[in-house]
Formats: structure tokens, sequence, C-alpha cells
């Protein structure tokens, strides 16, 4: 099942399956902020890296380009909510982005989750209810809007609460991920970057499977590309993107870029 609605750069979305399968949920970036509230399931979530094993009625965020999967553990039902905003969507009211710290002012794949004892879970629930279900256009969009903003109120209390402490990687998948995003626009390659970690490429490339979700490349193309896209619409020229983003060659770009987002990259601005 199924209820999603978009308007303005705006996505929202209430799913269920009864019966999931994890091959059917594969890594994926966005260009927007998210908000992911799971209901119930059997689920690990993995973003760039770390592992979060989720309780009924957790709370994920997710910044703009930070991979992320849910990893299915069991084949019980799976009920979600999440709504995908850009992250400039308060600046009408929060010039400064304070709204969006917990998005904005936090490291890869850390302090994604937030729970019953740090934000009033019944609240979020009723809010992405009331979100999923009001009537026609006018009162969807006006009650998404509203209690979007009463959602980044929450999350930017609890996470300067929360902190944000410094985080050193410990483990290799850590390490790894961190290193990829630290040279994601450098001429890097599978073997250079198993090399770096003394390994070969098939035990890197299993690791950084296990760590993300997807194969090396898959992730760093489509990092790069999620990043490329902003930069056109920030005013770069196609090839201007293409070049600060890694890509060296602009038909290999282009094609990457039109079947991944659905259109030209000199379309997208």
């Amino acid at each position: 099942m199924l209820n999603e609605y978009s308007f303005d750069n705006i996505y929202i979305r209430h799913a269920v399956d009864d019966c999931p399968d994890d091959k059917d949920f594969t890594m994926h970036i966005h260009e927007q902020c998210e908000i992911y509230f799971f209901v119930s399931g059997n689920v690990d979530y993995i973003v760039e890296g770390s592992k979060y094993p989720l309780d009924e009625n957790s709370l994920m965020i997710m910044r703009p380009a930070e991979a992320h999967k849910p990893k299915i553990v069991g084949r019980e039902k799976y009920e979600r909510y999440a709504i995908n905003f850009p992250i400039d969507f308060a600046n009408f009211i929060d010039p400064e982005g304070r709204l969006t710290k917990a998005f904005s002012e936090r490291p890869l794949g850390k302090n994604n989750m937030f729970s019953a004892s740090e934000i009033d879970i019944i609240l979020v629930k009723k809010l992405f209810a009331e979100m999923c279900g009001a009537g026609n256009d006018y009162d969807k969009q006006l009650t998404i809007r509203t209690h979007l903003l009463m959602l980044l109120d929450m999350l930017s209390r609890a996470f300067a609460v929360k902190g944000n402490t410094e985080h050193k990687p410990q483990s290799t998948a850590e390490r790894v991920v961190m290193y990829v995003n630290n040279h994601l626009f450098e001429d890097i390659s599978v073997p250079k970057l198993a090399e770096h970690f003394y390994l070969s490429p098939s035990q890197f490339s299993r690791i950084f499977r296990q760590a993300t979700g997807a194969a090396p490349w898959e992730y760093i193309t489509k990092k790069r590309l999620t990043v490329a896209k902003e930069k056109i619409r920030s005013g770069y020229s196609a090839q201007a993107a293409c070049d600060v983003c890694g890509f060296n060659d602009y038909s290999a770009f282009y094609r990457a870029y039109t079947k991944h987002f659905g259109c030209a990259p000199t379309e997208d601005n």
C-alpha cells in the first residue's frame, strides 16, 4: 500500500509492505532532506556506513546527498512514513537556517536517529497521519507546510540537546566511507581505493557494499550526480558541473545524468 503526494519539491508518503523483501530496497540518495518515521517491522537502517537497528516508532533524518537504505531483517509487515523537502524550505521565516541545523551541521551517517526519549513520538505520528490524510489540495498543502515546520522545530530542539560531538571513525567500514566522501570528486577508482586500505579490490567492494548497501562505483556515481544536479540548479553550466564533480568525460556524464534523473543536464535548471 502506498499513499503519496507531491507539490513544490515536497514529497510525502505513507507506505506499507505486508511481506517485505530486502532485495526490493536499494541504496538511494536524495538532493533533499528527509524525515523518516518507522512505524513497524524488522528493519535496520543503513546510513553512510552506520547501522541503526530500528525500534517501533523510531525517527530518522537524512540530509541532502546522504546515502541511506533500509535493510529488511525479517518478513514482518513494514510500515513507515517519510517526507522529503528542500533544505531551504523554512528560509522564509528562518533565514539563518536554525530549524535545519540537525541536517546541515551533522557529520554524514551520525546522529541520524531520534527516539521517544528525545522527541514527542506520539505527536510525530499524529502529524504524519494528518499530513497524509488531509482532503483537497489546498488543505493538504497547508497541513503539510505547517506540520513540517512543527517537525523541524521539534528536531532542532532535540538536536541542540543531543549535541554534535566530533566523531572519529573506528571500523574499517566507517573509515572507507569517510575516505570516499572526502575524495569524492578526485580521480579515484576501486583498485586505488582498495590499495589505500591494503585490501584487494574484491575485499574493498565487499566491505563497502556491507557498509552502504551499494557497490562502490554505484555509490560514487550517484553521489556525484546528486551534487552535479545541485550545481546546475544553482547556475553552473552542465559542462562546469561535469568537471567540478569528477566526471572526466562529458558524454558519459550526460548519459548517466539523463538515465538517473530522467532529463538531460542541459534541461535541468
